[in-house]
């Protein structure tokens, strides 16, 4: 299997695909009609996209970058509000607070509480390397849970559908085949380079590094948690890259677990789901040449 260094996201009815410096979101409209578009990736800090480590936390902040505005442009097939230039200045302010809040919130409950509880235990538990591995799994129990409730929301599956559509469409044309619906159909919902992976590979090497934070105050143990947050993005992406190109029994046995995570984040899509995932594929990535390069 080749990687096709191709990658992308699900949004709402609908998959974006990325490709160099092009990504193209494709949504099935309400008319049952598919609307694709191309967009051009603004990477200013292009010099850095190429250094070890650092172009790990750029990869990710673009990601984070181009999956809101792919998100934005899919939820704009579903709005009944008409369009003017001051909404979208309201909704350009509000997808700010949106990541803004959404990054409280998921620093307050996947890195606050679980050290707060870790600390709590720490009246029976002396070890702080100890300490340090059930912050981690507390973690872990955290970012489970999360995932399990919020894929028992119909929306929320059908997105994970999309997202399963997304990694189909990857496999197919990776794995030298035709991207036809009957050949992404019949392809693997699991994917190596899934986003997914990347956030489980993040806890897991997350776990090792705090298991060398030894001070004595706790404000300066979480302060360094939050500033180790880059190192560690910059690590697991680098992890990530190495075992999407690899293909050793190593690396299979230490893609397991994100592999098996995305049972719960991927779901089978229907054949209208894969439609618009070979849409997006389409749109940014010449398949037919690679293919045909596998061959």
């Amino acid at each position: 299997m080749k990687n096709s260094k191709i990658g992308g996201q699900a949004v709402i009815e609908g998959v974006m695909m990325k490709n160099s410096n092009k990504y193209a979101v494709a949504v099935r409209k309400p008319d049952n009609e598919i609307a694709v578009e191309v967009f051009d990736v603004k990477n200013p800090h292009e010099s850095l996209s190429k250094i070890p480590l650092v172009r790990g936390v750029m990869a990710f902040v673009d990601s984070l970058s181009i999956g809101m505005k792919s998100l934005t442009f899919s939820s704009s097939f579903f709005e009944e509000e008409e369009k003017n230039p001051k909404n979208e200045k309201k909704e350009k302010i509000s997808n700010f607070f949106v990541i803004a809040v959404s990054v409280l919130i998921a620093l307050g409950i996947f890195m606050a509480i679980p050290y707060l509880v870790s600390r709590f235990m720490g009246k029976w538990i002396e070890s702080n390397l100890l300490l340090s591995i059930v912050e981690g799994l507390i973690r872990l129990v955290f970012f489970f849970a999360y995932i399990v409730l919020i894929s028992r929301l119909e929306d929320i599956r059908r997105v994970f559908a999309y997202h399963g559509a997304e990694h189909k469409c990857i496999n197919c044309i990776e794995h030298g085949m035709e991207l036809t619906v009957e050949n992404v159909r019949k392809s693997s919902r699991f994917h190596k380079r899934c986003g997914t992976s990347f956030l489980f590979i993040v806890m897991i090497i997350s776990m090792i590094f705090y298991c060398f934070i030894n001070v004595e105050s706790q404000y300066l143990q979480f302060l360094i948690r939050l500033l180790l947050i880059p190192v560690i993005a910059g690590v697991s992406y680098e992890f990530l890259r190495f075992a999407g190109n690899a293909d050793t029994k190593l690396i299979e046995v230490l893609s397991k677990p994100g592999l098996w995570l995305q049972h719960l984040t991927t779901k089978e899509p229907d054949d209208k789901m894969i439609e618009v995932g070979i849409k997006s594929v389409e749109a940014v990535f010449d398949w037919r040449s690679f293919v045909n390069d596998l061959s």
